[in-house]
């Protein structure tokens, strides 16, 4: 592949296709955008797109700075396997039109996504290097197998942890080309504003109001696409959030296949005053900061959102991890896990109310992550072709 000349700009290709691959790596992105050598090209879809995931984020980019290059209108919806899957394969051919279009030097992928994963093979067909954002890591579901799918397609590995790296290492990818860098959802959680305090949380979403003065919780849980009991999982964590009587902010869980069926449980309970705990308020989204600031201010995170692991160890917040959704990825003290049981749950939540904020922990956290992930986009030599390292 010819190397650009060093007057050009380079061309970073960042798709967005969940609500997360922004709010998560906003600070990059800003310093992408802001690079004097940089010419950063978003394509924006997934369910950003939908009104009921991402009414707040394409303005919030707007207001940003942030130009969007490309829209792809590439959900078939359902919240099933079968829709999943057929969204990956729509994604492929959009953005196959997208990227011909743009013509990037680099496409940046970040996480495990099914949509991230179709996005990994356009790519590597039509000869583009490709960064991969948290390789390595390991989970209790499909996606582990989607991340190190995506590893393999890849030609820079920017991993958040030792243990990540010697992984991406292991799959036989070059050691010169796997970067420790941190984790940006992290270095974005210690960046954001001390004096936001979350209370916009109380002008979205539907239920109660909730006094963020006084002690409250926060839920996310979301499907794990390999099993076949989310509903009934559902069903076990509102009904023990409904017994402990605690003010709680609960979010709407992903648009993954098995989100219909949990979706329909929480508007069950909602709508037919079966919840005896009228403290509960529901919410879609926040914008990045205001989760954050929502997030720190929590007594305990409960559920399965990868946010309890990461963001979470940095901001010391107690956190209830329920279920296989995060088996296996590295953690911090902060973390009690606990089956489906609501015994187990209920007794969880009252040890964590009662141990309080854990310290900070660096085990995700690196200062200057996303520069140096700038650094290395703007300098690192380009290429398409692979080899396996031994």
């Amino acid at each position: 592949m010819a190397i650009k000349k060093k007057t050009e700009k380079r061309k970073v290709c960042f798709p967005i296709m969940n609500r997360v691959h922004y709010a998560r790596n906003k600070k990059l992105l800003g310093m992408l955008n802001k690079h004097p050598q940089v010419e950063l090209q978003l394509v924006v879809g997934g369910s950003v797109l939908l009104d009921k995931y991402g009414e707040r984020f394409l303005p919030d980019m707007q207001k940003s700075g942030f130009t969007v290059n490309e829209a792809l209108y590439n959900v078939i919806d359902g919240g099933s396997h079968i829709t999943m899957a057929k969204t990956a394969g729509l994604t492929a051919l959009e953005f196959s039109n997208s990227l011909h279009k743009l013509d990037p030097d680099i496409v940046v992928i970040r996480g495990d996504r099914f949509e991230q994963l179709a996005i990994a093979m356009v790519a590597a067909y039509l000869n583009k290097t490709i960064a991969h954002i948290e390789g390595g890591d390991l989970t209790g579901t499909i996606d582990e197998s989607v991340r190190h799918a995506i590893t393999k397609l890849a030609h820079i590995h920017f991993v958040t942890n030792e243990d990540a790296k010697k992984r991406v290492i292991q799959m036989g990818e070059d050691p010169k080309q796997v970067f420790n860098v941190g984790s940006p959802d992290v270095e974005f959680a210690a960046s954001v504003d001390k004096k936001l305090d979350g209370s916009v949380v109380n002008e979205v979403g539907v239920g109660e109001e909730i006094n963020l003065n006084k002690p409250f919780l926060m839920v996310m849980q979301h499907p794990v696409t390999t099993e076949k009991n989310n509903k009934e999982n559902m069903e076990l964590t509102l009904k023990s959030i409904d017994e402990l009587n605690m003010p709680t902010i609960w979010f709407w869980p992903n648009s993954d296949a098995g989100t219909s069926e949990m979706s329909k449980v929480i508007r069950y309970y909602r709508e037919s005053g079966k919840l005896k705990n009228n403290q509960i308020r529901f919410v879609t989204d926040l914008l990045p900061e205001d989760f954050i600031a929502l997030l720190r201010r929590a007594r305990v995170l409960i559920g399965n959102s990868s946010a309890g692991i990461k963001e979470c160890s940095y901001l010391g917040v107690p956190v209830v991890n329920i279920g296989s959704r995060q088996n296996n990825r590295l953690r911090g003290p902060n973390v009690m896990d606990v089956s489906h049981n609501a015994a187990a749950i209920k007794r969880a939540v009252h040890e964590q109310l009662a141990r309080g904020k854990y310290p900070s922990s660096d085990l995700y956290y690196k200062p200057n992550c996303s520069k140096e992930m700038v650094n290395i986009l703007n300098r690192v030599t380009l290429h398409a072709q692979k080899k396996f390292h031994s």
